[in-house]
């Protein structure tokens, strides 16, 4: 299903008073100094989405401030997308000062933030997940997380059962006498959703080494990839969902003493990582250098926009990558423009100099980005 974003709308939102970007669905690359606003454009973009966006920041900080202030004003950011050729009016934001409380609205109906996963599909690559392989495992969990996520919305809520149920194990062995029973459902819980998570992590996976090895003939490195937890690799034996929550279950409960002692769960989904091999030298990705690296990462990425765009029911995925044309060579570069036209994907790309989207020029929108002010360039 073919959507994008046809106008982009800000208020006080982060650098912006009020901001309006109309791309009309069309790719746009933006440029200009640092600290112009340009990745806040993106963020916006990504909190048209479930969750906390590209930055994953509180709510309360997104809204303008002055440096004084200690919490944001309230803010919005709000789109009219173009949704399986019909257009229709999207938006998310809060009402007060320092709220936490997101609403959504969709044609001016109040939603669940969960809603927008049919209406938009962001995925971004940013310069914080440049040590994506170098940093700890929590880091590469998000990242597949939310590849799982662009693919299968509900695994989000999977995610955020199995947290709040450890959470709650957690507090319970913390007590001096623990109500077993209690105690019980609540590792039910935890299995079950642990079991769900297990498997679509374990599907994504596959469907990502399928389309990597199918991308022979582009010029960026291709990461052989692996879950190396425990359950997920139970999942990607073949395990059913049934098999795995009742060995979860088990798990759980034979490990209390252990878990109690060390105060908090040392097994179980929350604890499994990715694992990546730069498949053309055979070297583990950690070990490749910085540039390679982040190649890897932007094939991964592109592998995943690509499968996506290949389901018709769903929409689109629209790409962000914000100072990413920076670290590629001319090559790679010009390459990265001509997957994304061939793709048919929107894409907002942000860079410091206008002279890396030279390619790009005639077939994007560019915006000189200053002092959170949009100059769009004349065509």
């Amino acid at each position: 299903m073919r959507s994008a974003v046809l106008r982009l709308t800000l208020t006080d939102f982060r650098c912006y008073g009020t901001a309006t970007l109309t791309p009309s669905g069309g790719s746009v690359y933006l440029f200009g100094p640092n600290g112009a606003g340009k990745t806040n454009l993106l963020e916006a973009i990504s909190l048209l989405s479930p969750g906390r966006g590209l930055r994953g920041a509180p709510l309360a900080e997104v809204g303008r401030r002055d440096p004084s202030e200690a919490e944001g004003a309230p803010w919005a950011v709000s789109a009219l997308v173009s949704d399986g050729g019909e257009d229709l009016r999207i938006g998310t934001g809060v009402e007060s000062r320092g709220s936490a409380r997101r609403l959504v609205r969709i044609d001016g109906q109040p939603a669940p933030p969960s809603d927008l996963a049919r209406r938009l599909r962001p995925i971004w690559l940013t310069p914080a997940q440049d040590r994506l392989f170098l940093d700890g495992a929590a880091e590469r969990r998000r990242f597949l997380d939310r590849l799982v996520f662009a693919a299968e919305p509900l695994h989000a809520a999977h995610v955020g059962a199995y947290e709040r149920a450890l959470r709650e194990r957690a507090r319970l062995l913390a007590e001096e006498i623990p109500d077993i029973d209690w105690l019980r459902a609540v590792e039910a819980r935890l299995a079950a959703a642990g079991a769900l998570v297990c498997q679509a992590r374990a599907r994504t996976i596959s469907a990502l080494t399928e389309e990597i090895a199918r991308r022979v003939d582009r010029p960026f490195p291709r990461a052989g990839l692996d879950l190396t937890g425990a359950w997920e690799r139970q999942a990607a034996a073949g395990a059913t969902p049934d098999e795995i929550e009742s060995r979860l279950a088990e798990a759980f409960a034979a490990a209390r003493g252990r878990d109690r002692a060390a105060g908090r769960a040392l097994s179980g989904p929350h604890r499994g990582d990715l694992a990546a091999v730069h498949l053309e030298k055979g070297r583990p990705a950690g070990e490749c250098s910085t540039g390679e690296q982040k190649a890897l990462i932007l094939n991964l990425v592109l592998a995943q926009a690509a499968r996506l765009s290949r389901v018709d029911s769903e929409p689109n995925p629209i790409l962000l990558l914000d100072e990413v044309a920076a670290h590629l060579d001319p090559g790679r570069r010009a390459a990265l423009f001509d997957e994304i036209e061939a793709l048919s994907l929107q894409a907002f790309l942000t860079g410091t100099d206008e002279s890396l989207f030279e390619t790009l020029k005639g077939r994007a929108m560019g915006v000189h980005v200053d002092a959170s002010r949009l100059t769009a360039l004349e065509t």
